[in-house]
């Protein structure tokens, strides 16, 4: 089962762009059961109880298609619901690729191959007699560290073992990081320029 991720956003626009990613999702929800598609909303960041940003999660097969008929600037064309003054009615929002952060890494003993050898530095002068200094390596990342702390083989494994796991949490905290300053661009830029779909009235019509 393949899964896709794409957020839905208003770009920080007003209340009636937040409306229109409610009706966006509506209708993708809807479009994506048509062919299969399981679509869940995995998380939602709202304004005045409507939501501003929407990450949705697309599980099922042959999704591309679907994908591509969304992915870009929607308009919604419609007198404002909530103005009846206001003379603007075209509301914008943006349906972009979205790329979770990778989930914290469990760091497993058979994932990890260790070398040995010679220690060097303070121990004494016993501390080169014995290939007691150790490098382990996370051989899906390749990420690698080297302990020579003790003359104890068995406590360097122990403790490069400890290492290389704050390593890869680090690793993982960075991805995440860069994750969530992905999500806030895609939040606040909104292209209004030539619109993939456009949607009119209440009813949410494509045009």
């Amino acid at each position: 089962m393949e899964e896709r991720y794409l957020q839905v956003s208003s770009g920080r626009g007003p209340k009636e762009c937040n409306m229109a990613v409610r009706l966006v999702f509506d209708r993708l929800a809807v479009e994506s059961r048509k062919v299969g598609v399981e679509v869940t909303e995995i998380e939602r960041e709202d304004v005045d109880g409507l939501p501003c940003s929407l990450i949705v999660r697309l599980s099922g097969r042959d999704m591309e298609q679907l994908i591509d008929h969304w992915v870009g600037t929607i308009c919604w064309v419609c007198k404002s619901p909530f103005r009846p003054l206001h003379k603007r009615k075209n509301w914008f929002v943006d349906v972009k690729m979205y790329h979770p952060g990778e989930k914290e890494r469990l760091l497993d003993l058979k994932d990890v191959y260790f070398q040995t050898m010679r220690s060097s530095g303070a121990g004494g002068q016993h501390v080169n007699k014995v290939s007691s200094g150790v490098r382990a390596t996370h051989a899906p990342t390749g990420v690698s560290v080297q302990v020579m702390d003790t003359r104890s083989q068995l406590q360097n494994k122990e403790i490069a073992m400890l290492r290389l796991a704050a390593r890869l949490r680090d690793l993982g905290q960075a991805k995440l990081n860069a994750t969530k300053v992905q999500k806030w661009k895609n939040q606040i830029e909104v292209s209004r320029g030539q619109a993939k779909r456009v949607f009119h009235g209440q009813k949410f019509v494509e045009k």
